[in-house]
């Protein structure tokens, strides 16, 4: 009970409004990020700026939460119910049960959750099709490869990282056939999300084993990833949010999950009364994936390779070109 109690207090005191301003009382949005902190460079960084991008357009503040350990998903969500949150943005699969709770308990309040899908009248679900994204990920760094060998570093060894690899793997192959692809995963806990030293020293390990490019799916580990291959003179491929500028001319490019895009979208509907409950799957054609090509990198994606990705992504587009996500 004492840590039930201390929980929910830690919850309260650390929910901030993103503001100068008080929130409007006939409308009050909520971001809820999850491990790894709204600057993780990553998945989290990523709603961030879709967050801000709406408070920017709009003139509305939300207020947010930084999630740090398990016990605290459920006790912010109720915290957030409790001071009005009229749309709450659950960022992560790993919020899903707290969400499920939590919207039974709270059927006035909306709520969006991203990477998972939950039935219920009063939760709008977003899941990405990151085995297309990936593909185009894999093409990139088969196409860069002078070894004909490449990597793969994902986070917590669950199925939606296994979909990034499933279409990571058929993208490599799709260019080589022949081509070696070397995986590891950091972790079967959510600690593998934030634990860059190890994610550097699985990097380290896959050059050693002749992979020049690594494709690192681990939230914040991959940092670690990209330290990893800037310090060996490899290519690292971000994930999630465009980790080009991370380390330029070291990273080949980014698999980016629109995120953003996604929290822009669910507090905007809300606020302007269009929000619906239901399952939404974006991929290449929804805009909800893409590969990153910036100043960064524009000296390492040939004008060939970046032909080669664009008609293989007309191509999965208009479904000539089959990519199959990961199947347990």
């Amino acid at each position: 009970m004492k840590t039930r109690i201390l929980a929910a207090m830690l919850a309260m005191s650390a929910i901030t409004a993103a503001g100068p301003q008080a929130l409007a009382q006939d409308f009050s949005p909520a971001v809820v990020f999850d491990q790894g902190g709204k600057f993780d460079k990553s998945f989290n960084e990523a709603a961030y700026n879709g967050a801000e991008r709406f408070k920017k357009e709009t003139g509305t503040p939300y207020r947010e939460f930084e999630v740090t350990n398990e016990g605290q998903r459920e006790q912010a969500l109720r915290t957030l119910v409790r001071r009005g949150a009229s749309v709450i943005v659950a960022v992560g699969f790993s919020q899903s049960a707290a969400v499920g709770k939590v919207a039974k308990e709270s059927p006035n309040t909306k709520f969006c959750l991203i990477d998972d899908v939950l039935d219920a009248p009063n939760v709008q679900s977003v899941t990405f099709k990151e085995e297309e994204g990936s593909f185009l990920a894999g093409m990139a760094a088969a196409l860069a490869s002078k070894t004909g060998k490449v990597g793969f570093i994902g986070g917590m060894d669950i199925p939606l990282i296994r979909n990034f690899l499933t279409g990571y793997e058929q993208g490599v192959k799709h260019v080589r056939p022949d081509a070696e692809v070397f995986v590891n995963m950091t972790g079967t806990t959510p600690a593998a999300w934030n634990d860059p030293g190890r994610g550097a020293e699985l990097a380290r390990s896959q050059f050693a084993r002749g992979a020049d490019v690594v494709f690192a799916a681990a939230g914040a580990t991959g940092l670690g990833v990209m330290q990893a291959a800037a310090d060996a003179g490899k290519l690292v491929i971000g994930v999630d949010s465009n980790q080009n500028h991370v380390h330029p001319g070291k990273v080949l490019t980014s698999m980016v999950k629109r995120v953003d895009v996604v929290v822009y979208d669910c507090l905007k509907a809300a606020k302007e009364g269009n929000w619906k409950p239901g399952h939404r799957v974006v991929g290449l054609k929804e805009d909800g994936v893409a590969y990153a090509l910036d100043e960064h990198n524009r000296n390492l994606v040939t004008p060939e390779m970046e032909a080669r990705l664009d008609e293989a992504e007309k191509q999965i587009i208009d479904g000539s070109l089959t990519v199959k996500p990961y199947k347990p």
